[in-house]
């Protein structure tokens, strides 16, 4: 159905006509050219803007949990955030990206098919100079990864993928797993080159250096759960809470989580030139008595009571009590 034309632009028209200043031809061939669209029939549009829309929404929920957990794992400032979500064949996704780099080839089962996530170089020699002690400065020169820098981002991948499944968790039940590291795109093909895939790329800043991650995935990957991809399905699932699963999932995670203990052997107050003048050999008497029981910190709060003693060739302590609520260490 054509646009509806308010009076004053019938008016117009009419006045136009009247005036010469233009034909009905003119009219006729402006009309059909408005009608008439480009179509390239070797890139079908197969992902509609509400499927795009709603990877966007999956992967910057992805960013979230992936600056969380390389803020913490390198021990630097990490800001990850979606870039673009775009869509076009296999063949252009692969001319676009450098060599070499970093090809991350994973399957998400139960899907069949494979995905690729491209590291840029700088950003992984960035992650794997964290790890091994540096500042995060990547080469000068790029080059591949030897074999023990390969066996390190391995890991890191793995780490990466996992975060997969809570990302899509309101639309699939999947699991990312990692299949094989390429450093030339040129030997990488996992479908036909004239295939749609869905290209979503990050932007990822590690201290000082930037750099993009890019996640593709085709279409034929996607086709089984491709009806899910819409808003109305992801907040009609997010308003469903939590399953039984993922509860159980998450308290396995907290329970793996570490935290730091600490006994108390007592406390002192000393002055500023009391402590200068302390030396080797020197006895500071805490207000604890030797009878007394010991309290146990768990992060910054008070949790336990016990005593000092001796496990084998270690120091240690055995839990006595328990405090009711966890009492801040600042309360008194």
């Amino acid at each position: 159905m054509g646009d509806v034309l308010s009076q004053s632009e019938i008016d117009a028209l009419l006045n136009a006509l009247a005036s010469g200043q233009v034909t009905a031809d003119e009219v006729k061939q402006e009309d059909l050219a408005n009608k008439v669209r480009l179509y390239d029939f070797k890139r079908p549009n197969k992902f509609s803007k509400d499927q795009i829309h709603t990877l966007q929404v999956i992967y910057e929920n992805y960013c979230r949990s992936l600056t969380t957990y390389f803020s913490a794992h390198l021990r630097t400032l990490v800001q990850i955030s979606v870039m673009s979500v775009d869509q076009l064949t296999y063949e252009e996704f692969i001319r676009s990206i450098p060599n070499p780099t970093i090809v991350n080839i994973f399957k998400m089962t139960p899907l069949e098919g494979n995905g690729i996530m491209e590291v840029n170089p700088s950003i992984a020699f960035s992650i794997i100079d964290r790890l091994f002690g540096g500042t995060g400065q990547p080469p000068n020169k790029i080059r591949g990864l030897t074999e023990i820098e390969q066996s390190v981002f391995q890991k890191t991948t793995r780490r990466m993928l996992d975060n997969f499944t809570e990302a899509w968790e309101n639309i699939a039940q999947i699991h990312a797993s990692l299949e094989v590291i390429e450093t030339n795109p040129q030997f990488v093909q996992i479908v036909a080159p004239t295939e749609m895939v869905v290209l979503v790329t990050l932007d990822c800043r590690i201290g000082e250096t930037e750099g993009m991650i890019n996640i593709c995935l085709p279409y034929i990957l996607l086709e089984p759960i491709i009806s899910k991809l819409s808003a109305h399905f992801w907040f009609s699932s997010s308003a469903k809470g939590r399953t039984q699963e993922q509860l159980d999932a998450l308290r396995a995670r907290l329970q793996k989580a570490e935290v730091p203990l600490t006994v108390l052997l007592g406390q002192t107050t000393l002055n500023v030139s009391e402590l200068l003048d302390l030396q080797k050999g020197d006895v500071i008497q805490l207000d604890n008595q030797v009878s007394e029981e010991l309290v146990i910190m768990v992060g910054q709060r008070k949790k336990y009571l016990g005593r000092p003693g001796v496990v084998g060739s270690k120091l240690g302590v055995q839990i006595t009590s328990t405090f009711d609520e966890g009492v801040e260490i600042n309360d008194e």
